[in-house]
C-alpha cells in the first residue's frame, strides 16, 4: 500500500467516526507512519483520533500532534478538574480505592500511586481521559504484581493461542522479574497492539518490551 492511500484509508476512517470533527484535522503519511496534526476540543477527541489512525491496515505508528484547544464551555479549573477526576475514580469498582492520587496542571492530569494489574491502571486512565477541561494524562500508576515469571510466560503464550487477532507461532515471549520481551513478527499495527494488550493482561506484569516487526 502506498503512502498516498494509506493517507485516504486514514482520512475516510477520521470521517466516518462520529465522536471526531476532522474538519482541523491534516493528516501526513511517511512509509507507513502516520502525522496528525491541527486542534480537537477535547483530550478524548485527540485519543480517539490516534486510535482509529492506528488501527487502519498498513500504519506502523503514529505521531500524534494534534493540539486540544478547548471551546469555552469545556474550560474548567485544575481544582475542579482535580475534584471530578478524584470522583470519577471513587465511582469507578476496578480501580482499588485509595490506591491512586491526582494533581492536576495547567488541565494536565498525572496519576500516581500502585496498584497489582495492568488494567486497574489502564481504568484509571480512561475514567479521567473524558472529563471536561482535560488536556492530557500522564498515567504514572506503578505496578506491584506478586507471581513468578514462568507463571507469565505461559499465561501470556495461552493468551496468543485464544485470541483470533493473533498468530502465536510468529511471537516469542520473555518473562523475566515482571518484564516481558516480545519478539518475532506480526501481520499489522493492530495485530500488535493485541498482542502487548495481551501480554499487559497478564498478573505479574510491571513492563512490556515490544520489539514485534510489523510484516504484512
Amino acid at each position: 500500500m502506498t503512502d498516498k492511500d494509506l493517507k485516504q484509508n486514514v482520512q475516510n476512517a477520521l470521517d466516518w467516526d462520529p465522536s471526531i470533527d476532522p474538519a482541523d484535522i491534516g493528516v501526513s503519511t511517511d512509509e507507513g507512519v502516520v502525522t496528525l496534526r491541527g486542534t480537537v476540543r477535547t483530550f478524548a477527541e485527540k485519543f480517539e483520533a490516534e486510535r482509529v489512525a492506528l488501527g487502519i491496515f498498513g500504519v506502523k505508528g503514529v505521531a500524534n500532534d494534534l493540539t486540544v484547544h478547548l471551546p469555552t464551555m469545556f474550560e474548567r479549573t485544575d481544582t475542579e478538574i482535580a475534584q471530578a477526576a478524584v470522583t470519577a475514580l471513587k465511582s469507578n469498582i476496578v480501580v482499588p480505592a485509595g490506591r491512586v492520587t491526582v494533581t492536576v496542571a495547567d488541565g494536565w492530569i498525572t496519576l500516581k500511586g500502585n496498584v497489582e494489574w495492568q488494567y486497574q491502571k489502564d481504568a484509571a486512565a480512561q475514567c479521567v481521559r473524558p472529563l471536561f477541561g482535560v488536556k492530557g494524562v500522564s498515567n504514572t500508576i506503578a505496578l506491584e504484581p506478586h507471581v513468578k515469571p514462568i507463571e507469565v510466560r505461559d499465561k501470556i503464550e495461552a493468551a496468543f493461542k485464544r485470541s483470533a487477532e493473533v498468530d502465536a507461532r510468529r511471537i516469542n515471549v520473555n518473562a523475566s522479574d515482571g518484564k516481558v520481551i516480545l519478539s518475532g513478527n506480526v501481520r499489522s499495527y493492530a495485530e500488535r497492539q493485541e498482542a502487548e494488550r495481551a501480554a499487559w493482561a497478564a498478573p505479574g506484569v510491571r513492563q512490556v518490551e515490544d520489539r514485534l516487526a510489523i510484516v504484512p
